[in-house]
């Protein structure tokens, strides 16, 4: 194995500095967007949601009471380095055993987390720890000191019943319901938000939301206190990166400005700086021209007392996924103040 960096360095083998940023969400969503911004920022933290309840980190969140590890895994994974270290040891954690035994379906990187805890008796002490271990390229903090329950409020959630509202709780199933999601609240309703969390919030240049599921990964950072707190005291400029396609039960069937909508809705009061969107995606959205997509985006942007920036951040063979590379620029573009595109 290769020797552990001395220091993070930015593509290109130069030091890298850049702004102060935090970004907000988990799963997927979150590891491509902190992939694109330790290539752009030499001082990033990841706040994570808290609330998975399915696999591996369910598992153990059951058996031994402890925040589910996995979205946090996938946020130090992002942030390791591109050369042999970091290339490794994010294949190590992200390793998931298989067969049929005890250890079937867990991630390496999830027991390591919880061993630590269990050391450590310190979370972020815990994961401090891991990201030395990686060598990664930002700090990577939960949104809550708690495990959390994610309740939605879903129409359609009976396929019997297509226009009656129901309560689904737990995160996993939620993001499955073949409803559609209304609005979410969290269990507890008053989780305790993690200090330094909120310490990185205050001292932040910007905060950024998404992309990622967008109920049960990026909305519930607006309904931890501490954190909704922080994020208006903050004088961080807060930009939100938008999906690049609807995701089935969550959000089936929105269009752009709809995500936004919902972020509104979530978070009253709560004034935005930046929406990122894809230009491709933006375009297509379903029953709309290219003029009407747009025009509709950046009145709900607007609405957010934001600007609506269009940038190629898709990757190339059309699929709706980010390109960590495109994205980056994207990021690097606004931050700078020379946005490419609106």
């Amino acid at each position: 194995m290769a020797h552990a960096p001395q220091t993070p360095l930015m593509a290109g083998g130069a030091e890298h500095a850049g702004p102060s940023v935090v970004a907000l969400g988990g799963g997927h969503g979150l590891a491509v967007s902190l992939s694109a911004l330790r290539r752009v920022s030499g001082d990033l933290t990841a706040i994570v949601t808290v609330a998975d309840d399915g696999g591996s980190s369910g598992r153990l969140r059951r058996q031994y009471g402890v925040l589910p590890p996995g979205d946090l895994r996938m946020a130090l994974a992002a942030l390791c380095g591109d050369d042999d270290w970091g290339t490794t040891w994010s294949r190590v954690v992200q390793h998931r055993f298989g067969g049929a035994g005890e250890l079937a379906g867990h991630a390496v990187g999830n027991l390591l987390i919880v061993a630590l805890w269990e050391l450590l008796g310190d979370t972020v002490e815990g994961l401090d720890l891991v990201g030395r271990l990686l060598g990664t390229r930002g700090r990577v903090l939960p949104m809550a000191s708690v495990p959390l329950d994610i309740v939605a409020e879903v129409e359609g959630a009976d396929p019997a019943r297509p226009g009656e509202v129901s309560r689904v709780r737990g995160q996993h199933a939620c993001a499955a319901t073949p409803g559609q999601v209304r609005s979410i609240s969290l269990l507890p309703d008053d989780p305790p938000a993690v200090p330094a969390a909120v310490t990185a919030l205050l001292e932040a240049d910007w905060v950024v939301f998404g992309p990622g599921s967008w109920f049960t990964s990026v909305l519930p950072h607006l309904l931890v206190p501490g954190l909704a707190s922080a994020l208006r005291q903050t004088r961080a400029h807060r930009l939100v990166a938008l999906n690049l396609a609807p995701q089935p039960g969550e959000t089936g069937g929105f269009s752009p400005h709809k995500h936004l909508e919902v972020l509104a809705g979530h978070s009253p009061g709560l004034a935005f700086d930046v929406v990122l969107a894809d230009s491709s995606a933006s375009r297509a959205a379903a029953g709309h021209g290219t003029g009407g997509a747009v025009a509709d985006l950046e009145k709900a942007a607007a609405l957010l007392g934001a600007r609506l920036v269009l940038a190629d951040v898709a990757v190339a063979d059309g699929t709706p996924r980010h390109d960590p590379l495109r994205l980056a620029r994207a990021y690097a573009d606004i931050f700078n103040g020379h946005p490419g595109a609106r």
